[in-house]
């Protein structure tokens, strides 16, 4: 994922930039600290930068697109990265297209936070103040006066970027104005949508991890349902062997009753018998 923050001073870009990296493992790729770093390393744009700097000049577009070149090709830019700071004109973002298509690679998003001016040199204003109140002294760049002329330069600088980039359909706008977790959420949600970010995926060991949890919570569940199954059953078992138990007792009890009645008739029936037979034995 290869993205660029556009918006004003004060917009929340390195909030949301931080956020990205942490989330996403991506890097932020910031133009001031890659020319101190190129510098610091003594690498042949970080040397021809050191000298112009020396000298007071300004880094030419050329000098801060080769040290791009040189960062992007680091192990840790491979997964992707947000440039911080770059480009801040037309110019810079030509050069840039160009480098990228040399290198074969391809910018996902330029996503732009929108807010309203007015709102955030209020928000300057009241911070001032509160600082005051605390004792403290207001730092030189973080006063109304600092921003308004910021905010002067965005405009006839940087904001030609967002046409250009609406034209290549490059832009997403997001509403700069809401909080840090709204803004954060809206631009994942966006980058989703256009597929810069891909669905997150599990490692084999997770999966196999959570397959085998699964399979056994099922199981849990089916012992548990068979025991429903048998406390239910064993109520009915019982309940329909009460009736056939009564029943078959009434049978044993009518057919005991009919045994005795046969043999009490069976008795009355010899006794007169008995008494036939010994008076023919007299005659």
């Amino acid at each position: 994922m290869r993205l660029i923050l556009l918006g004003p001073p004060g917009s929340g870009k390195g909030t949301q930039a931080q956020r990205l990296v942490q989330k996403h493992g991506i890097v932020q790729l910031s133009t001031g600290e890659m020319l101190r770093a190129a510098v610091a390393a003594g690498t042949p744009i970080g040397l021809q930068a050191k000298e112009i700097m020396a000298n007071g000049g300004l880094v030419p577009d050329a000098v801060v697109v080769g040290i791009i070149e040189d960062r992007i090709e680091q192990p840790d830019a491979k997964k992707g990265f947000i440039l911080d700071g770059f480009p801040r004109t037309v110019p810079q973002a030509e050069a840039l297209d160009d480098l990228l298509k040399k290198k074969h690679l391809k910018l996902d998003a330029v996503v732009e936070l929108r807010v309203n001016e007015s709102a955030l040199i209020d928000r300057v204003e009241k911070r001032a103040e509160e600082t005051r109140a605390r004792g403290e002294e207001v730092r030189l760049d973080d006063t109304p006066e600092v921003l308004i002329n910021r905010l002067a330069q965005y405009r006839s600088l940087t904001e030609p970027l967002i046409h250009y980039y609406s034209e290549r359909r490059k832009l997403l706008t997001v509403d700069g104005m809401m909080t840090i977790e709204h803004v954060t959420r809206e631009i994942n949600r966006i980058l989703t949508a256009i597929g810069a970010l891909e669905p997150k995926t599990e490692e084999p060991a997770a999966q196999a991890k959570k397959a085998v949890k699964t399979a056994t919570k099922a199981s849990k569940l089916a012992k548990k349902a068979t025991k429903g199954t048998k406390k239910a059953v064993k109520p009915a078992q019982k309940a329909a062997r009460g009736p056939a138990k009564r029943a078959s007792k009434a049978r044993a009890t009518k057919t005991g009753a009919r045994a005795a009645s046969a043999r009490k008739g069976a008795k009355a029936v010899k006794k007169p018998a008995k008494k036939v037979t010994k008076k023919r034995a007299k005659r």
